[in-house]
C-alpha cells in the first residue's frame, strides 16, 4: 500500500448528522483511516444562505487537507447543494457528495408517489432542482421541509414524545397524498429512520443514501488507486462546538465511545468573494 493510501479520509458535516455517513463508510471500508469534522457550532447549515455554507465547506476541507486527507467526503445535503462544485475545482482530491435517493425512490414506488424530506436549504439548492428534473419525470415528487429535526438529533432527542409528534406533522402530508417511499434528504435523517419507520408504517420505504456513498467512495478510491487495505483504520473526531456535548450525542447515536478535539483555531467564515467563481 502506497504513502497515499495510509492517509485518511476528511468527511464533514454541519453537526453530528454525518455520522451516518461515516458508519457506513466504517462498514464498506473498515481499513481506512477516517478524520470526521462536526461544525456544530454554525449548526444548522440548511437554515443558512448558500454563500455561507460554501464558505464553511471551504475552511473544513482546508483543514482537513492540512492534514492529510487523501479524498473528501461532503456528508451534508446542502452544503453538496452549495459547495461541493467549487471544492472539486480548487481541491484536486476525489470529493464525494451527498445528494437525496431520488433515482431509487422513483424505481422503488408502487404507487408512484415519493416524499423527500429535508431542511429548506437542500430543497432550494440548484443541485436538488437538476436531481428532480432528472427522476421525478415518472413519479409524483412531493417535498417537506422538516424544521426542526436536525436540532432533536444533536440532542440525541431520537424518539422522545416531542420529537414523534414532530415527524408525526411532518410526514403526515406526503401519506396523506399517497407517497410509499419516503427519501432522507438530510444525513441527520436516518438516526431517525426507526421512529419515521413506525409512524409510516411497514408499507412505506425508507431511504437512506448513506450506503451508496459509501459505494461510491470505494468506486473512486479505486479508480485513483487510494484504496488503504489491512487492518482497521483509525478515526480521529473534531467539533467546531463543544467537544464533549458533542462526544456525548455522538457516542449515543453510534452505540460506542467517541471523544471529539475542538477544531485548532477553528477556521472563521471565509469571505464568499474568496472562493472560486466556477
Amino acid at each position: 500500500m502506497s504513502d497515499t493510501a495510509a492517509r485518511p479520509i476528511g468527511v464533514f458535516d454541519s453537526g453530528v448528522g454525518g455520522l451516518s455517513v461515516l458508519r457506513a463508510i466504517r462498514a464498506q471500508l473498515p481499513a481506512e483511516h477516517v478524520i470526521y469534522v462536526a461544525d456544530s457550532a454554525h449548526i444548522p447549515y440548511g437554515e443558512k444562505p448558500a454563500a455561507y455554507v460554501e464558505a464553511r465547506a471551504h475552511a473544513i476541507a482546508g483543514f482537513l487537507l492540512a492534514r492529510g486527507a487523501k479524498a473528501l467526503v461532503v456528508a451534508c445535503n446542502t452544503a453538496t447543494g452549495a459547495a461541493v462544485a467549487s471544492l472539486r475545482a480548487r481541491f484536486p482530491v476525489p470529493i464525494v457528495g451527498t445528494e437525496p435517493a431520488l433515482k431509487p425512490a422513483a424505481a422503488r414506488t408502487r404507487s408512484g408517489v415519493v416524499g423527500v424530506l429535508a431542511t429548506s436549504g437542500t430543497l432550494a439548492s440548484g443541485k436538488f432542482a437538476a436531481l428532480l428534473e432528472r427522476f421525478g419525470r415518472t413519479v409524483a415528487v412531493h417535498v417537506q421541509p422538516c424544521p426542526g429535526w436536525v436540532e432533536r438529533v444533536e440532542a440525541g432527542d431520537l424518539a422522545s414524545a416531542d420529537t414523534r409528534a414532530l415527524i408525526a406533522r411532518d410526514i403526515a402530508p406526503l401519506l396523506a397524498r399517497g407517497a410509499d417511499a419516503l427519501v432522507l434528504g438530510c444525513t441527520h435523517f436516518p438516526f431517525l429512520a426507526p421512529l419515521i419507520a413506525e409512524i409510516a408504517g411497514p408499507d412505506v420505504a425508507i431511504l437512506d443514501p448513506s450506503a451508496a456513498i459509501a459505494l461510491e467512495l470505494e468506486r473512486r478510491l479505486a479508480a485513483a488507486g487510494l484504496r488503504a487495505s489491512g487492518g482497521l483504520g483509525e478515526e480521529a473526531f473534531w467539533t467546531s462546538g463543544e467537544p464533549a456535548r458533542v462526544g456525548a450525542v455522538a457516542a449515543r447515536l453510534l452505540g460506542r465511545a467517541v471523544t471529539f478535539a475542538r477544531l485548532p483555531d477553528a477556521p472563521e467564515c471565509l469571505d464568499a468573494s474568496a472562493l472560486p467563481s466556477n
